[in-house]
């Protein structure tokens, strides 16, 4: 009993003694406790009420500005920050985040030398910026983005960290509802915290809960969360959502999605599957169709058995009324979703991922077009390993991408493009989908990993691929 009350303790985060015992037992990692600080309020301590515009004004020149990203992005902090910051001729004020939704006002030229803006994974707002040099892009596992403000990493001290959080509760306790993610990590070391108090911000357990004592300063703002809306799934995605659903996704089996419409399409592809599971990085509205034809269950997790575990989700209002005050969802911290020793121990963990270009070999490029730089890791490698490390024998790392661009370019191509990345390893590769079939690369040697690729490539480009492929290996791809 004293081994159970001190587990329920050391793990009250992550659902007390139950959860505790689970990974004791199998000894398979260490786990972050947050300091006491952390968790207890602060007595007599309260948060100051401001404008946005007032609030801002904490920023001073040279300051490290933390910006909650994802779905949680405060937009109407950032809009007053980069006004406040041009009136007042602020200079070299950066901005770390992961990838933020909105108009990131403060990458365009005219704010040059006054912000600048460093991902931690590429979104679509800060591209341009970052191909022009105007913003800076850090290659990171997802997993390991907390050690940085954790470990206090040079570069990474925060002096203020702008975030979004639902109203405060009876007991004075705010969510981060859509983000925890690294946001968890990052509030815990910034020397100042700025929040944005949304009433439309679901409140969600696990990680993300903060105290209002904790917080320095409050915004009233209650604009619409914003909402992802899924792209037009095309006969190609709907081909390779079928032939993951049909041929690797087992009943039982613990699922991961990466971001894009094809993780999605296999979702929706998932209704009459039994006992299924999720814990991922990211959720979107496939989870709540799923949960509601019952395919959804989490009875057979060994890890938080019975819950939805992710770190941040982004989808549309559906997706947002599901998690608000769902206790059959657990949002955590990415440094525990993203762990390898804790994905690996749930049964046949299945993970589907995306990717730019794959070469002949298995070599993987799912960050940058050549050099130019498009996303970053991700949690792309904290999945594939923690699938293919599965304490069953039986996960499925899946790389899936359609074979060609939407300007008909292939995505199975000799080698990768000069300057492109390898994200995935051909070491850690294990199957590729395409609308054209499934390629099984373990254990393969380069030859019948060429023949493997080959087959479901684009028929258009095969006959260019086998000659790429004699070139490069000196003999033809063979089974």
């Amino acid at each position: 009993m004293a081994t159970l009350r001190l587990a329920g303790r050391l793990f009250r985060n992550l659902d007390g003694a139950r959860t505790a015992l689970q990974c004791i037992s199998k000894r398979s990692y260490s786990l972050y406790i947050y300091p006491p600080e952390q968790l207890c309020p602060y007595p007599n301590r309260q948060p100051d009420w401001k404008t946005a515009e007032e609030a801002v004004q904490v920023i001073q020149s040279g300051h490290r500005v933390f910006v909650h990203g994802c779905a949680a992005t405060p937009n109407t902090l950032l809009k007053a920050m980069t006004e406040y910051g041009m009136k007042n001729k602020l200079k070299n004020v950066e901005l770390i985040h992961i990838p933020t939704v909105g108009p990131a006002i403060y990458n365009n030229p005219e704010y040059e030398g006054i912000f600048r803006s460093k991902s931690l994974f590429i979104g679509a707002n800060s591209r341009q910026a970052v191909a022009d040099g105007r913003a800076d892009c850090v290659s990171i596992f997802l997993c390991e983005i907390p050690l940085l403000f954790r470990n206090n990493i040079p570069g990474y001290e925060l002096d203020v960290a702008l975030i979004s959080v639902s109203p405060p509760d009876i007991h004075g306790f705010c969510s981060l509802g859509v983000s925890v993610d690294v946001t968890r990590s990052a509030i815990e070391k910034a020397k100042c915290i700025v929040a944005s108090v949304n009433k439309n911000m679901p409140r969600t357990f696990g990680d993300g809960l903060i105290h209002q004592s904790h917080i320095d300063i409050m915004v009233e703002n209650n604009d619409p969360i914003p909402e992802i809306e899924s792209h037009v799934m095309t006969p190609e995605i709907q081909e390779i959502a079928r032939l993951i659903a049909d041929n690797l996704v087992e009943d039982g089996a613990t699922i991961q999605t990466g971001i894009g419409t094809l993780p999605d399409a296999v979702i929706h592809k998932l209704r009459n599957h039994k006992n299924l599971g999720v814990h991922s990085e990211m959720i979107s509205d496939g989870v709540v169709e799923l949960v509601e034809v019952g395919a959804l269950t989490n009875a057979m997790k060994a890890i938080q058995t019975g819950k939805i575990v992710a770190s941040f989700a982004m989808g549309t209002k559906k997706l947002y009324d599901f998690l608000d005050d769902n206790s059959f969802i657990a949002m955590h911290d990415c440094s525990f979703t993203n762990n390898i020793a804790i994905i690996s121990q749930n049964p046949r963990v299945t993970a589907i991922n995306t990717c730019l270009e794959i070469d002949l070999t298995g070599q993987v490029c799912s960050d940058s077009i050549g050099t130019y730089m498009y996303s970053g890791f991700g949690g792309q490698i904290d999945f594939i390993r923690g699938a293919a490390s599965s304490m069953d024998g039986e996960g499925k790392p899946i790389i899936a991408c359609t074979s060609t661009t939407d300007e008909g370019i292939s995505r199975i191509v000799p080698t990768l493009k000069v300057g492109a990345g390898v994200v995935t390893t051909r070491a850690h590769v294990h199957y590729v989908v395409t609308e054209y079939g499934i390629a099984y690369l373990f254990g393969k040697n380069l030859r019948q990993r060429a023949y493997e690729l080959i087959k479901i490539a684009h028929p258009s480009q095969r006959e260019k691929l086998e000659k790429a492929s004699f070139e490069r290996l000196k003999c033809m791809p063979s089974p």
